[in-house]
Formats: C-alpha cells, sequence, structure tokens
C-alpha cells in the first residue's frame, strides 16, 4: 500500500512539473516588437567641448527606438516620425541588423546625413549578473553588469527579462539570459528603458537593410572616418557614440 502511494505520489508530482515547465514555455515570448524610449544627458555627452555647452541649451534629449525580433535575427532603428527636429544631430541614430544564427551585425552609422555600413561578427560581452530586480514595461527584470576593456572602462548596467525569451536589446547589446528592457550608462548619461511590448511575428527579411553600398569593417570605417572628420569641433564629443563599446 505504501509503495503505490509513494508511485502515486510519484506521478503527481511529475505531471506537476510537465505542466508548469509547458506553461513557462507557453508563456515566454518568442517573437516581436520592443519599443525604447532613449535618454541623452547632453550636458555630461558635451561636457568636453566649450563650444557646444555654449551652443546646446537642452539638458537632455529623448529618442524612441524600435527593436523588432525574433529567435534567429533582430533589427533595430528609430521609431519613424514625421516631426522634423533641427536639434537631432545632437545624438546619434544606429541602426543595427543582428543574425544570431550566423554570427553577423550590419550596424548603419548616419554622420552629418551619409550613412555608413560596419559589418562585423556579434559582440561578445561577459556580464556579471546580481540580484537586483525591478520592473520594465510590466515585466520583471534582473540586472546585470558590464564593463568594457578598452580604455574607456565604460561600465554598463542592463535589466533582462527571461519572460522574453531571445538574448536581444537596444544597439548590439545581447548576451543575456533573455531580452535587455534597460540599459544605461553608470553615471546615467544615457539610459534605454522599453515603454511597450508587443507580441507579434515581424517580417525580419523585410525590415532588412538591402541597401547595396560599400560595407566596412570596424577597423575600415575607423579609419576613414577620422581621416575626413577627425580635425572637426564636433567630432570628440561624438567619438563614444561612434566607436568603441557602442559598436
Amino acid at each position: 500500500m505504501m509503495i503505490t502511494d509513494m508511485v502515486c505520489k510519484k506521478i503527481t508530482v511529475l505531471a506537476f512539473l510537465v505542466v508548469i515547465t509547458s506553461y513557462i514555455a507557453q508563456a515566454q515570448v518568442t517573437a516581436g516588437k520592443i519599443t525604447y524610449e532613449r535618454k541623452t544627458n547632453l550636458t555630461k555627452k558635451f561636457k568636453d567641448s566649450e563650444w557646444a555647452r555654449d551652443y546646446i541649451k537642452e539638458k537632455n534629449k529623448i529618442d524612441e527606438f524600435e527593436l523588432y525580433f525574433n529567435d534567429t535575427a533582430s533589427v533595430f532603428k528609430e521609431k519613424e516620425t514625421d516631426v522634423e527636429n533641427r536639434n537631432d544631430w545632437y545624438t546619434s541614430k544606429n541602426e543595427v541588423y543582428q543574425n544570431y544564427t550566423q554570427n553577423q551585425k550590419l550596424t548603419i552609422k548616419s554622420i552629418w546625413g551619409e550613412k555608413f555600413a560596419i559589418t562585423d561578427t556579434l559582440s561578445k560581452r561577459v556580464w556579471k549578473m546580481t540580484d537586483s530586480k525591478r520592473n520594465i514595461a510590466g515585466f520583471n527584470c534582473r540586472k546585470a553588469i558590464w564593463q568594457s576593456v578598452d580604455s574607456s572602462k565604460l561600465k554598463m548596467y542592463a535589466w533582462y527579462c527571461n519572460e522574453i525569451a531571445p538574448s536581444v536589446g537596444p544597439e548590439s547589446f545581447n548576451g543575456l539570459p533573455g531580452a535587455i528592457l534597460g540599459l544605461a550608462t553608470e553615471d546615467g548619461g544615457i539610459v534605454f528603458f522599453a515603454t511597450k511590448v508587443e507580441t507579434s511575428n515581424p517580417n525580419i527579411n523585410a525590415l532588412w537593410y538591402k541597401n547595396k553600398k560599400k560595407r566596412y569593417t570596424s577597423a575600415e570605417f575607423t579609419t576613414e572616418i577620422i581621416a575626413r572628420f577627425g580635425k572637426d569641433k564636433w567630432f570628440k564629443p561624438q567619438m563614444k557614440e561612434l566607436f568603441g563599446a557602442w559598436q
């Protein structure tokens, strides 16, 4: 009788685990669109540029971006708007196309209206997990920390959500066990937060960048831009977003 009871209990536990696992799998988002709001602190961005500090009166600038994703690829770009903004050049508007199965990334950077296409492998970052948590756009997120190994020693805080399964995020940031819904530099100079998550099945191929213009490697792009714009007074404040950790 005791053996029968034990068998029944094991079957009950096993059935419960199967149901829970099935529920979690069904509850996870595997494709959709995430809308982000990015706040850039212009005072911090242009702190080393006297002419920019005199010219730029605003303290912060808000931009919106959209991330379309599934479990194999993602497209990150600025949200389309009909509103003209004469101060658009204050911040960068990178487009990032990532193919996770092929380990390939295409980044489109716009400089004074000219677009440059840079090809590379996916960025590899080593994240340190923490126990800190917060809710973003209705999702429970966990905090992770990354620090660049270059001379900038830039430290980034990310909040990821494992309810959204694909390892995606703003710009080229990924590598966490779920989608990044929040991303911020340590000094708060640049902050991304998701404002909306939509479950859908976006046509990634239709959204992909198809222009056949010249493709640069990261090294070629750096050489080209420094040669063309390195002496311009606006260039130095933009360098952190053009090169290094944001690539």
